[in-house]
């Protein structure tokens, strides 16, 4: 059910604190532009009004945003906006994080923070396709963009094809050039699912996010141009700091 301005109502038994739903709420409205003509937030009375909460709420509310750095309250002149612009990162046929970003911005890294070779779980054996009991290599990955963190990864690799991915990635810092060094010259992007949730404590820890940041995870799938999968992924997307743009 909605107000008369359309607004759906926070919903006080859902199991999340009012302040977060209304920062989630006033996070998507900066997204969509809302504020665009003030470049502020409305005053907190009138936000109270708008979610039916009192303004302590509000404050709150406005408080995790700031500490999110998206808005920045100033002594008489209300809440202003802090825009950032967000690098677009393009999901196609051929889904490379470096090449995706490189003519967006600068001092492109990504930096392994842990790998193991372990046995293949269903999903993951589904996913690539593999025989049960068949192992993989796991790595996990932090990728930065102009000296900040803006995803986190989790990928999955056929050890009997690629044994050596976590020495050929620590090296390269990439998974482009450890397929290649491992033989494997070129591969494309099968599936990508994509949803957007609240960023859990390892997350808000690798990627220098604040209780309450929103992450889009992509779950994808890359093969080689047989069609024979070769990498399982689950990344995690800083939301403020990253666009997601499906190219057909």
């Amino acid at each position: 059910m909605r107000d008369e301005d359309g607004e759906r109502p926070v919903e006080r038994q859902l199991g999340v604190a009012l302040w977060r739903q209304i920062a989630d709420r006033i996070r998507a409205k900066i997204a969509e532009g809302t504020y665009d003509s003030t470049g502020r937030l409305p005053p907190e009375a009138v936000l109270a009004g708008e979610f039916g909460v009192n303004r302590h709420t509000v404050r709150s509310a406005i408080a995790s945003l700031t500490e999110e750095g998206i808005v920045r309250p100033m002594q008489g002149l209300g809440t202003l906006i802090k825009r950032q612009e967000r690098l677009q990162f393009p999901i196609s046929r051929r889904t490379r994080f470096s090449a995706g970003l490189a003519d967006q911005t600068r001092d492109i890294a990504a930096r392994l923070i842990a790998s193991e070779r372990m046995a293949a779980i269903a999903e993951i054996a589904r996913a690539l396709k593999l025989e049960l009991p068949s192992e993989v290599i796991r790595l996990d990955i932090v990728s930065a963009a102009a000296g900040r963190p803006v995803s986190t990864s989790t990928a999955f690799f056929p050890a009997a094809r690629f044994p050596d991915m976590a020495d050929c990635f620590r090296r390269t810092e990439s998974v482009t050039r450890a397929f290649a060094e491992q033989g494997l010259a070129d591969y494309v992007r099968l599936s990508t699912d994509i949803v957007a949730r609240h960023a859990d404590a390892g997350e808000r820890s690798l990627l220098s996010l604040s209780p309450g940041s929103i992450v889009l995870e992509t779950t994808a799938v890359n093969a080689d141009l047989e069609g024979v999968p070769v990498q399982y992924a689950r990344t995690r997307f800083a939301a403020d700091r990253v666009q997601l743009h499906i190219e057909t």
